[in-house]
């Protein structure tokens, strides 16, 4: 049996490692907090799926939504695999513990941005968490599979340096407990460490999306593709002194509406449906419940021309008592603003949410090389792979769609195609290098950074922008590497790496691009 090292404990690794510990391999889990602190966790919405094979109108539907919403970059193929195989994966995590609210007997089908149909199962808008939940107990219980937690992923290490062909051994990492570096050995190393939200000055992302497994597999030989395409989320709660809150999109499938401040002004006073008084329409008659990347252009755009920091999401005219049943995590976050949910308007704003470009792989995960050629040994899974399922934009709540589905593909091939690996793995160079004496360097860059994606590299583009953006990096990147060669690492230095590391893949797709598609809208292509 193989020794399988995962990299990341949102759904995705946790699924694979589920379903490869049922097939008798020993799989070792690393992450660099605790197993929750993942995306995965943070997720609200829900999962999209049809669970009725027999459904071909169903199916059919929600495969053109995806494609549409991709905006012609989908790969149809892969698009209508994840749409069929849906159902059989929900029922996995039904039967894994997963609790999915229910109406009766039926589950409750919510309906989000850029969907036809209700199809969108859920916890409450706690999706994710619940997910979380019943995946890492299942994890916990399991006699294959163990968890080393608070471990941060540096580098891969290559059966032959220089050499991706030939594969991948294992895994340096650093024990962020001890902060000493360690060498773990594996016949395959399936990457699930999400997106890099955290390069944005507003995400929506937990602290961990740092973007380290893209950064650590490109660097091992990984073609990346579709960089540019970053989603924002329109509605990320702000609010002076407290970090951007999600604001689930099924808040507006069930009826929110976004208004900017002269909206909201008319809404007031003279009444009626606030949808008619939304800005958003000037952008899509689908208003407030168009596509993530035409909504968050609209929302941009309007604090732009006003100056403002946010527009509003309205629910007053909604059903208070339902909306506290459905909503409560939001409402519970609201109540630290003293803001009520059904009353008050919510002053949202967009915020970096999902990488939608990543790791190119293949139908069943394995990471390619820019010629097309297998690594062997390496997988990418969830956020951090782009399979082409989303195009040039996700439709919402297909992401843990995908995540799972593709976990159980990758697992599936490894089963049918174990890697045996007999390669002993290098120590770390950390021979007569100091520890680090100063942070506060890290600190500032990191601040210059996270300032220079937004303002340069944020929902908005512009060549020029995106040129400045490309210089700033370099300076960032070779002060950094200055640091790096010279000293041992700590989590603060490995993350600064790979984020600019990864802000440098976005910025140089961004510039490559000739047309606007989807996520990606650059002023001069107008």
């Amino acid at each position: 049996m193989s020794k399988v090292v995962i990299i990341g404990s949102g759904i995705a690794g946790l699924f694979s490692a589920l379903r490869l510990g049922n097939a008798g391999h020993e799989v070792l889990i690393i992450t660099k907090q605790r197993p929750e602190d993942s995306s995965t966790n943070w997720a609200q919405g829900g999962i999209a799926g049809i669970l009725d094979k027999t459904d071909g109108e169903a199916m059919k539907s929600h495969i053109s939504d995806t494609i549409v919403c991709g905006d012609g970059l989908c790969d149809e193929e892969i698009v209508r695999c994840v749409v069929e195989e849906a159902g059989d994966r929900i029922r996995d995590l039904l039967s894994i513990g997963v609790r999915f609210e229910k109406d009766g007997d039926e589950f409750h089908m919510v309906k989000e941005g850029g969907h036809s149909a209700r199809r969108i199962l859920h916890a409450k808008d706690a999706t994710g968490k619940e997910i979380e939940r019943a995946l890492t107990e299942a994890v916990e219980n399991h006699s294959k599979i163990s968890m080393k937690p608070h471990t941060l992923g540096v580098d891969l290490i290559q059966r032959n340096h220089g050499n991706p062909s030939d594969g991948i051994a294992g895994v340096w990492c650093l024990d962020l407990d001890s902060g000493e570096m360690i060498s773990i050995s594996a016949d395959v190393v399936m990457i699930a460490t999400g997106g890099a939200g955290r390069l944005w000055e507003k995400t929506t992302n937990p602290t961990v999306a740092s973007g380290d497994g893209l950064a650590m597999a490109v660097r091992a030989g990984a073609a990346s593709k579709d960089m540019a395409f970053v989603q924002f989320h329109p509605t990320a709660l702000v609010v002076a002194k407290d970090r951007p809150f999600l604001i689930t999109e099924a808040l507006r499938g069930e009826g929110g509406v976004l208004l900017d401040d002269d909206g909201l002004q008319k809404y007031r006073t003279e009444g009626g449906e606030p949808e008619k008084y939304s800005f958003t329409l000037e952008f899509s008659p689908l208003g407030s419940l168009a596509t993530r990347d035409v909504v968050a252009r609209a929302c941009d755009q309007r604090m732009k021309t006003t100056g403002k920091d946010n527009v509003w999401l309205v629910t007053d005219h909604l059903d208070k008592e339902k909306l506290s049943l459905e909503f409560p995590t939001i409402k519970e976050r609201l109540k630290r603003h003293n803001i009520r949910l059904g009353e008050d308007p919510l002053p949202v704003a967009p915020a970096a949410h999902y990488m939608v470009g990543g790791l190119l792989v293949d139908s069943n995960a394995i990471v390619l090389q820019e010629d097309g050629k297998q690594i062997p040994g390496l997988y990418g899974i969830g956020e951090v792979a782009c399979t082409g399922m989303h195009g040039a934009n996700r439709l919402a709540s297909n992401s843990l769609l995908e995540a799972v589905v593709f976990a159980n593909r990758a697992a599936d091939h490894m089963i049918a195609n174990p890697e045996n690996n007999s390669n002993q793995v290098p120590e770390w160079r950390a021979e007569g290098l100091p520890h680090l004496e100063e942070h506060a360097p890290l600190v500032r860059d990191l601040e210059a950074l996270k300032k220079t994606m937004t303002d340069d590299v944020g929902i908005v583009r512009r060549f020029s922008r995106l040129e400045r953006a490309k210089r700033m990096l370099k300076l960032l990147s070779n002060e950094v590497d200055l640091i790096w060669r010279k000293s041992l690492p700590t989590r603060e230095l490995v993350e600064l790496r790979n984020l600019i590391f990864v802000g440098n893949l976005i910025t140089e797709d961004a510039l490559l691009r000739t047309e606007n598609r989807g996520l990606h809208y650059n002023k001069d292509l107008i």
